[in-house]
């Protein structure tokens, strides 16, 4: 039962992390009549926030395996809540952006701390990441229909504060489960500290330089996509989807749907060679993502479906290749290297949206952009290990 409510924790905070962290895309939809700035001018607002959801992943990914994870998990819940409280309070941008920072920050917890904690000890991880996939998605897909719905029944501000009083209600009930795990006796998620790297193998030096190169890109593509959407609705489906609730509820929609092919990818690289399912994935996403910078009116609905269909289903791919081929104590440390690496890259998505939609009039070229590094991509990956062994069997030669 502890180890199931303790995965559901997880689950939820995935599921916040990036509800927290795309609330202000939609949002600032909003907000040019309150501050009195162009689209453009206030998405950047937002640039201070991604730098810190990034930055933060390696020092969380240290404190979580040198001291412990679940009071990470535990800052976490707290931190983004009441940072989220504190934004909807601002009274100019600079205090908004401020606000956002501070959510960036402790959203940086999250993916280092958390996923080390949901796959300790196990061997087939494809099925369970992808199960936290949905989760994460599904914040996702709420944070457009929140944000929206908020704004227009109470305020923008109300798009903050309540999300982010539910959240610090979370983090009390997380404590509190937490010492009971203890009190029951439970084991601690605090791995061991004894491993050691040893001499790496040229199979985990090609792994590695391959998931960076990937995780950079794919994470700009991923968080470009999620970014650029509301405003590509609001553009391409005049008369179908109109105003922020109607746009916020349709982008919802599309992400909650698009979200369960994580399961299924999960499913297939349990049972299957992980590298021709992902450059499969990678390569369907490419043509999917030109088109949409094409695209208007129910053709834009249905291509922008699959499209993030093939986004985040490659997720789980990556982060089962990490598991794999790295030991428990080093687990969230990788993970923070790894995750710097792609929301390092992704926090330049808000400005490149910005940028390229102010001064191209509209998508076309980013979407065609993000195309040809999906293609770029699924060549890259021809150059990974061509198997994919047993996750005890490489952690042990990690160690060796």
């Amino acid at each position: 039962m502890a180890d199931r409510s303790r995965i559901l924790f997880i689950n939820v905070g995935h599921g916040l992390d990036h509800l927290f962290l795309l609330l202000y895309p939609t949002v600032v939809l909003t907000l040019e009549g309150v501050f009195d700035q162009s689209y453009g001018e206030l998405l950047s607002l937002a640039v201070p926030g991604f730098i810190a959801f990034a930055a933060g992943t390696l020092p969380a990914g240290w404190l979580g395996d040198r001291w412990s994870r679940p009071a990470m998990l535990a800052i976490f819940f707290v931190g983004i809540g009441a940072s989220a409280i504190l934004t909807g309070f601002a009274r100019d941008p600079f205090e908004l952006a401020a606000g956002l920072t501070l959510i960036g920050l402790f959203a940086s917890i999250y993916h280092p701390v958390g996923i080390a904690m949901l796959v300790e000890g196990r061997e087939k991880v494809g099925k369970l990441l992808g199960v936290n996939g949905v989760w994460g998605n599904m914040g996702l897909a709420a944070a457009a229909i929140v944000a929206a719905s908020l704004s227009e029944a109470v305020s923008w501000r109300a798009a903050f504060i309540v999300p982010g009083a539910v959240t610090l209600l979370i983090g009390v009930w997380f404590i509190a489960a937490c010492r009971e795990w203890r009190n029951r006796g439970a084991e601690s998620t605090r791995p061991s500290l004894g491993g050691s790297w040893g001499r790496p193998s040229r199979t985990l030096l090609r792994l590695v330089l391959v998931i960076g190169i990937a995780t950079a890109l794919t994470g700009l593509t991923f968080q470009t996509t999620t970014i650029a959407l509301p405003k590509l609705f609001d553009e391409g489906l005049t008369g179908i989807a109109d105003g922020a609730l109607g746009v916020g509820a349709l982008v919802s929609v599309v992400i909650a749907v698009a979200a369960f092919a994580q399961i299924g990818v999960g499913w297939l690289i349990d049972r299957y060679p992980a590298k021709p399912v992902w450059i499969a994935v990678l390569f369907a996403q490419a043509p999917l993502l030109a088109a949409a910078g094409l695209l208007a009116g129910h053709g834009l609905i249905l291509v922008a479906l699959v499209m993030m269909m093939m986004v985040v289903g490659e997720i789980p791919i990556q982060d089962a290749l990490v598991t794999r081929y790295t030991a428990e104590s080093w687990r969230a440390r990788i993970f923070g290297i790894k995750f710097l690496l792609g929301l390092g890259a992704s926090a330049v998505a808000a400005p490149l949206v910005a940028g390229l939609h102010g001064t191209a009039g509209g998508f076309l070229w980013l979407f065609v952009g993000l195309g040809g590094s999906a293609a770029l991509v699924a060549v890259i990956a021809f150059w990974l290990p061509g198997g994919t062994p047993a996750a005890p069997r490489l952690a042990a030669r990690a160690e060796a």
